[in-house]
């Protein structure tokens, strides 16, 4: 074999022995999911991956519930699920730092200005856990939404929304810089406050309605609820609807074609799948 052949050979063998190690810089980026901009993860940490599942389906917001316990922030629905090696930095914030880092600066390739909303529901007394919450999201203000006493907004890869124990909203209401938003009720939507401090509105479904997705709407209820969406919308808030029909079938389909038709802004479920396909097939 000659120079220029033995040398040309052993280049090849290199490569072919580096495997991955030479040709991973080339490859592309990992498909992404097509974003279901109205899906929210109703306890997200109930899943098998936290966060990560959510995301693998292209879901837009997730719920974290937290539990001040002996000063950290601990993830869990109920008391007794408890973990400390379950906490809001572990689950969420570390990973989706991570995630924004590695993606120049967003959550979704595919949707660079959109950010995920992360609402955390507080489980124990407001004030205090809010507190606790206000000096953990710090460290991570490169990736989250802020908001000034003044109201200037400033939108980033990850917006906050407080909810759970309305004691929290004192001492939101205190910070002249915040990293997080709070979550209003029906009261909230023609009150005083702005959408820079409530960007969001959350209701009980069945505080409302009564119509469970079996049979006709009745006509006053899809007034009431196209009314409290266009309320929401003229204040620049969105609106969001908790304990709405979750099993699978022809009722829980009925309910989301009617919160798509009034213009909700966000779809509660536990069953990621099943809302991402029933959001690509009729949310045009």
């Amino acid at each position: 074999m000659d120079r220029p052949s033995r040398r040309t050979a052993l280049t090849a063998a290199a490569t072919v022995l580096a495997g991955p190690a030479l040709l991973g810089a080339h490859r592309p980026p990992p498909a992404e999911p097509p974003v279901a901009r109205r899906a929210h993860a109703h306890n997200d940490y109930e899943h098998p991956r936290p966060l990560l599942d959510a995301l693998g389906h292209g879901f837009a917001s997730v719920e974290a519930d937290i539990w001040l316990v002996d000063g950290r922030l601990l993830v869990a629905h109920d008391a007794d699920g408890l973990d400390p090696s379950r906490t809001l930095q572990s689950l969420y914030l570390d990973p989706l730092a991570a995630r924004v880092r590695e993606r120049g600066g967003c959550v979704y390739r595919s949707a660079p200005r959109l950010p995920l909303q992360l609402l955390i529901d507080l489980k124990t007394a407001g004030e205090p856990t809010y507190r606790a919450l206000a000096a953990a999201l710090r460290p991570y203000h490169r990736i989250l939404s802020s908001a000034t006493a003044a109201g200037r907004v400033r939108h980033r890869a990850v917006t906050a929304v407080v909810s759970g124990d309305r004691g929290a909203r004192a001492p939101l209401e205190a910070e002249r810089v915040r990293y997080a938003f709070y979550d209003g009720r029906a009261e909230d939507l023609d009150g005083g406050a702005p959408a820079s401090f409530i960007p969001l509105i959350s209701g009980n479904w069945n505080t409302f309605f009564h119509w469970q997705g079996t049979g006709p709407f009745p006509a006053a209820e899809r007034a009431a609820l196209r009314g409290m969406t266009a309320a929401a919308h003229r204040a620049g808030r969105a609106i969001r609807f908790w304990a709405t029909p979750d099993a699978p079938g022809t009722a829980r389909e009925a309910v989301w074609h009617e919160l798509l038709a009034a213009g909700a802004d966000w779809i509660n479920t536990d069953d990621l799948a099943g809302l991402a396909a029933f959001l690509r097939a009729h949310d045009t």
